[in-house]
Order: C-alpha cells, then sequence, then structure tokens
C-alpha cells in the first residue's frame, strides 16, 4: 500500500458516512483507511462495517473508551497501527475530492511534511449533500454550490481546479504551512521521532503542537491547501474549553521556546 489514511471521530456517523464516500471515489485507490474513534457508540461500528468491501484494503477501526476529549491518544494508537510508512490526516466531518489522495502522493518529499486546508460549508448545505452528490462530485462544483445558496466570497477559490491555478495560490498564501490534523501527511518516521502526539493536551491546537515540533526536529513543511481539496461539514464544537486551550498554548510556547521535538506523554507510552 502507498498510505494508510488516519481519519478522527467521535460520534459523526451521519458525517462520516459522507468522508468515506469521497474515499471511495478517489482516482488513487492503493491506500488503508485507519478510523481512530475516540469512543463513539456502535452507530459509528455500523457505518465502517458497511465500507469494509468498498475499498481495496482493510479498513481499520481503532477505537477507544469515551473518557472526553481523547484525540491524541487515539491518533497514536492509529501510527501504531498503520502498516505504511506515510500517513495522511484527516477529520471525519471532511470530504475528500476525488484526487486528494494522489495530491498527497504527488506531494510527499522526505524532509517535509504536507499542509492542507478545507472549504468549510454552512449546515444546511452539509446536511444536503446526498450520496451521488459525492460519487459524481458535484459538491464540489461552484455552480452546484451556489445553487444551493452558498454565499460567493475569495474563499471559493479552492475549488477551482487548475493545476497551474493551485501551484500559484499555494506559493503566494499568506497562510502558515503549519500541521493541520483535518489536512496533512507525513513521514511515520518523523512522527516516531518526535514521540507523536502530546496526549497532554485536549483541544485546541492539539495537531499544530506536534507540527511545531517537527519543525523543530528539522522538517518543513509544504502548502498544498489549493492543491488537495477537502469539504469540512458543520458541526457544533461541545468540547471548547479555554482553560484548555490556554494550557495548550502555554506548551505551544514552551516548546518553540526551548526547540522541543519529544515529549514524554506520547506514542513510547503504548
Amino acid at each position: 500500500m502507498k498510505l494508510s489514511i488516519i481519519i478522527s471521530t467521535y460520534n459523526s456517523e451521519e458525517w462520516l458516512r459522507k468522508v468515506l464516500l469521497g474515499y471511495a471515489a478517489q482516482t488513487e485507490k492503493d491506500f488503508e483507511i485507519i478510523i481512530a474513534d475516540d469512543g463513539s457508540s456502535e452507530k459509528t461500528k455500523q457505518v465502517v462495517d458497511f465500507f469494509r468491501d468498498k475499498f481495496e484494503n482493510e479498513i481499520q477501526h481503532i477505537w477507544h473508551e469515551d473518557l472526553g476529549f481523547r484525540k491524541c491518544r487515539i491518533l497514536n494508537l492509529a501510527v501504531i497501527a498503520s502498516k505504511t510508512e506515510y500517513l495522511l490526516f484527516t477529520d471525519g466531518d471532511c470530504i475528500p475530492r476525488k484526487d486528494f489522495v494522489a495530491m498527497h502522493l504527488k506531494n510527499k518529499e522526505e524532509g517535509y511534511f504536507l499542509s492542507g486546508g478545507y472549504f468549510k460549508l454552512p449546515m444546511t448545505i452539509s446536511k444536503i449533500i446526498e450520496d451521488n452528490d459525492i460519487s459524481n462530485q458535484n459538491c464540489f462544483n461552484v455552480f452546484w454550490l451556489k445553487s444551493k445558496g452558498l454565499k460567493m466570497n475569495f474563499k471559493i477559490t479552492k475549488l477551482v481546479k487548475n493545476k497551474y491555478f493551485a501551484s500559484f495560490m499555494n506559493w503566494v498564501t499568506p497562510t502558515k504551512r503549519s500541521w493541520n490534523g483535518h489536512n496533512s501527511s507525513g513521514f511515520k518516521k518523523d512522527i516516531l521521532a518526535i514521540n507523536g502526539f502530546n496526549e497532554l493536551l485536549e483541544y485546541g491546537g492539539e495537531d499544530r503542537e506536534m507540527g511545531e515540533r517537527l519543525f523543530n526536529f528539522g522538517l518543513l513543511s509544504k502548502q498544498i491547501r489549493y492543491s488537495a481539496i477537502c469539504l469540512h461539514l458543520d458541526h457544533s464544537r461541545s468540547y471548547v474549553n479555554q482553560e484548555k486551550i490556554a494550557f495548550n498554548n502555554s506548551v505551544r510556547n514552551y516548546n518553540k521556546k526551548h526547540h522541543i521535538t519529544y515529549i514524554e506523554n506520547g506514542i513510547d507510552k503504548h
């Protein structure tokens, strides 16, 4: 297999179904999918089981008990379970365009990780996307989205499918080349070298913290936010806790100041 796709999820089976339909429509087929499940109910398992025969390779469902927001822990377990040397991380609310996997493979390079973004949809459109809209890629069509009530703004340029335009926009965009959990990829050896995700951290920049340690380790990052496209489905965030976010920021600031690469509460615990 060419890479492992690690998809984080928590009790969002309606969205996860749409995301997996997006991976079933990929032009590149030689990958494994690992569902990193932060304690979802049986409904998520039912979605995963439905898709088990829809891909060339096995879907792994990595689950642990629901004891609060423990995304970093379940991601570390998913990394351990992965069977390839290149890992693509995304979320169970992000539908990939059909060339999403191919773009990550095309741009991967030793000494780098890839930094992508998403195009965020409102709840009204998130709800009305049907199976065939994903398989025939209507949901990535600007005119289709506009017909469904999407308000036009500059961010819609992410959906322009032109490799020259995408390359230019990747070059000029002022957005930081950070590790974004919804759309980033890198070599497994690099993630293991810094001890994976920091399990002390809950929601709020926990993905970027790992990317910052990759920078400290000596890696560079490539911007692919106009090449590897996914649609972010809307949802609430009941797990947001400002005190935890402030703690995460203090850890990130310390790591930057002291050039920390390897953390104690990481993947080696498992």
